[in-house]
């Protein structure tokens, strides 16, 4: 009998995810201490306040709260998801006013003394939470416009919010997830069509607005800094016609200067061949062409494809391809559309994060702050990405309760 319940309790496990979740973060420290450990003054930091150290605090602090979330059904924690939505919304609120910007210009964390909270990181699982259960209402009420406008309305308020800080990678990552949930969902197609026109529109607007339009003209209000990125990343020129030899001169320094850290990154994939450099011998960083400030958070695979090449990145790939179809199978086998749509939102999550992240190390992507889940450096980012990982445990081990 005791054979049996063990048995059945070890089947109730994603190995698969788990195996690949921790390669991840294996590979996370390894990599984190190799960005950092060239940085004289983070080298000679005490042990307990060395950067792969304190990952490694937050990997025990995620997988513990994965452990609490697995001892509850996850059906439990849908039932509680508008309160966990509007707390995350109120954070978001307050991180406006509150919030502390780490000297990059950007209001996007609540400075706790021993942990800076990163509230726009929380947001994206209470979303997946609270519209997975709006969503798992009778396919008949998903027909009706004003459910439809209520779940995009769920959409927008921290898409707004998180714009605010602004953190435009961040707000642009719940889009997918949102339309993915409610293509799952089972809203009707002419819904989503209009809904990804719309979008498909604004984006063009926004470009011919930051491309081609004169600053005078400018309608479309973005920072400074985002209309720069889009700049780099179309390989525009930042000089504006009619203008002296001296502010000519400056725009070319100035685009210069902003197009940097992904020229670097680009240089730090390209020249690590096929098997790398080795881990710690990586030049771009050590010779602090990568910047170092970044090295270690978003341009974490940058350091990776270096020091270990094509084969490094390609396991990277792999682990991620892991997990992302180990999400994908959770979805297939879930016996509620709750649990689908748990599922659905977490892989999407995931997804985009790897997509946008990666991209913008091999410049497929504009440069924005999104992590790279579980490898780039980060209290908040690695407790939501283990937490996500979480709900895709709970649904795959309560599949069969239902």
């Amino acid at each position: 009998m005791y054979e049996q319940i063990l048995r059945e309790r070890v089947t109730r496990v994603d190995w698969a995810l788990w195996i690949a979740l921790g390669g991840l973060m294996c590979i996370g420290l390894a990599f984190i201490h190799s960005a950092t450990s060239v940085q004289e003054h983070l080298r000679d930091l005490p042990w307990y306040r060395q950067f792969a150290f304190l990952q490694a605090v937050w990997y025990g602090v995620g997988i513990a709260a994965v452990v609490g979330m697995c001892l509850v059904d996850y059906r439990v924690w849908a039932r509680w998801s508008m309160l966990f939505y509007w707390l995350a919304i109120a954070l978001l609120v307050l991180v406006l006013f509150m919030g502390s910007t780490k000297g990059w210009g950007a209001r996007r964390w609540i400075d706790l003394k021993f942990f800076s909270l990163q509230p726009s990181e929380f947001s994206k699982l209470a979303f997946i939470l609270a519209q997975a259960h709006f969503l798992s209402r009778p396919t008949e009420e998903l027909r009706q416009a004003p459910v439809f406008w209520r779940a995009i309305g769920m959409i927008v308020l921290p898409f707004l919010l998180i714009l605010k800080e602004p953190d435009l990678g961040s707000a642009l990552v719940l889009m997918p997830v949102g339309l993915a949930m409610m293509f799952v969902a089972g809203v009707p197609e002419i819904f989503l069509r209009r809904l990804v026109g719309g979008a498909i529109l604004l984006m063009t607007l926004i470009l011919v607005d930051v491309l081609f339009l004169p600053s005078r003209w400018h309608v479309i209000k973005l920072e400074d800094y985002q209309r720069r990125r889009i700049l780099v990343y179309f390989g525009r020129n930042y000089t504006p016609a009619n203008t002296t030899r001296e502010a000519t001169r400056l725009a070319r320094i100035q685009q210069f200067n902003d197009s940097y850290n992904v020229r670097q990154a680009l240089i730090s994939v390209g020249s690590g061949g096929i098997t790398g450099k080795g881990w710690r011998q990586g030049d771009q960083i050590r010779l602090g062409f990568l910047p170092r400030g970044v090295a270690h958070n978003d341009f974490i695979f940058s350091v990776i494809a270096e020091e270990k090449g094509f084969l490094g990145s390609v396991t990277v790939l792999a682990l991620y391809t892991v997990v992302l179809f180990a999400g994908i199978r959770t979805a297939n086998q879930a016996r509620d559309r709750l649990g689908k749509l748990l599922a659905s939102g977490v892989v999407t999550l995931f997804f985009g994060h790897v997509f946008i992240n990666i991209g913008m190390n091999i410049r497929i992507m504009p440069v924005t702050g999104i992590p790279l889940p579980l490898l780039s450096y980060g209290g908040s980012s690695v407790l939501c990405s283990l937490i996500a990982a979480g709900i895709l445990q709970s649904v795959y081990w309560y599949r069969k309760t239902y």
